[in-house]
């Protein structure tokens, strides 16, 4: 199951860079959505690489009607492009089914009957238990049809998953301690997120990936189930999160509102990303201003945090 690192970076060295920015449609893309898009995107092409746009349309209750037109429209005027068609998650669901089998087969899930209500009566600092492990012998079609209300759960090991973080340096985590066994396919019926951008990236063969801090915790679960299905590991890397001044994240929860795509505030985010840019009014065109971050980006000048505050 387990790459060694020089066979890891071996493979990394040896493929052609492909990013990707995935944004969900619950919303119109905010701030905190261009800084991502800007670092994997100004990322790739300083490597001569690809950059995809992927929706994740998945979470089908967290979908508002239209965002997704809204979010390409927006990239678009920003001055983004992106190589091959635009993909949605929901194209993808026999691959995220085949996953899940292939995952149940090899002895590591169990369906889940505990309510959140258990869940937090017997868990400790939100973390499960294991309760439901006595139903791994099940196998694959067992549990489909005698527990299909129920969510599929993978057992996570006691060994610590790390990684050396493309911005943050290392990181790691014991996923046994900090998380517990996790869900990978919802009682609603929804594969995890989790789950489908593992598959996702493995489709699209994403060698690297540039996304925002909140999401740095979820690398090594991510790490964990490309091990299990034998797919290569991208390199990761994590920009600070955007806040304002009272330290909330800017996110459509906190009604962040729609980013504009004048050229003062693609500056402003570059520099957010310790970019070293001209001033707004040396850029006679957006073009310009990417022409020049393209030329200048250095990933090293990202600032190692977790979050700095941002006044949009």
């Amino acid at each position: 199951m387990k790459k060694t690192n020089s066979e890891q970076n071996n493979y990394n060295n040896h493929k052609k860079y492909r990013g990707r920015f995935a944004p969900s449609p619950s919303g119109e893309l905010h701030f905190g959505s261009l800084l991502a898009a800007m670092a994997s995107y100004a990322d790739a092409h300083s490597h001569n690489g690809q950059w995809l746009l992927r929706i994740d349309d998945i979470d089908k209750p967290r979908i508002v009607v239209d965002s997704d037109q809204h979010i390409i429209q927006t990239l678009e005027q920003c001055g983004f492009q992106w190589d091959g068609p635009i993909t949605y998650q929901s194209q993808y669901l026999n691959q995220y089914q085949q996953a899940l089998e292939q995952l149940t087969e090899l002895g590591f899930t169990y369906p889940c009957t505990c309510s959140r209500k258990q869940i937090k009566a017997l868990s400790v600092n939100g973390i499960y238990p294991g309760t439901c492990r006595k139903h791994m012998a099940l196998s694959s079609s067992d549990q489909s049809h005698a527990f299909s209300e129920y969510a599929i759960r993978v057992t996570v090991p006691e060994d610590e998953i790390k990684f050396i973080d493309l911005i943050q340096q290392s990181y790691g985590m014991r996923l046994n301690q900090e998380v517990g066994d996790f869900v990978i396919f919802r009682r609603d019926k929804v594969f995890s997120y989790q789950l489908s951008v593992v598959v996702d990236d493995f489709q699209s063969q994403i060698s690297h990936v540039i996304r925002g801090y909140d999401l740095i915790d979820s690398t090594p679960r991510q790490i964990f189930l490309q091990l299990l299905l034998g797919y290569p590991i991208p390199e990761y890397g994590h920009i600070p999160l955007a806040v304002t001044d009272d330290n909330l994240k800017l996110s459509k929860l906190t009604h962040a509102r729609k980013v504009s795509c004048d050229i003062k505030t693609l500056v402003l985010a570059a520099r957010f990303l310790g970019q070293k840019v001209m001033n707004p009014n040396d850029y006679d065109h957006k073009e310009d201003f990417w022409q020049h971050l393209l030329q200048i980006w250095d990933l090293k000048a990202v600032p190692k945090m977790e979050k700095r505050e941002i006044m949009y």
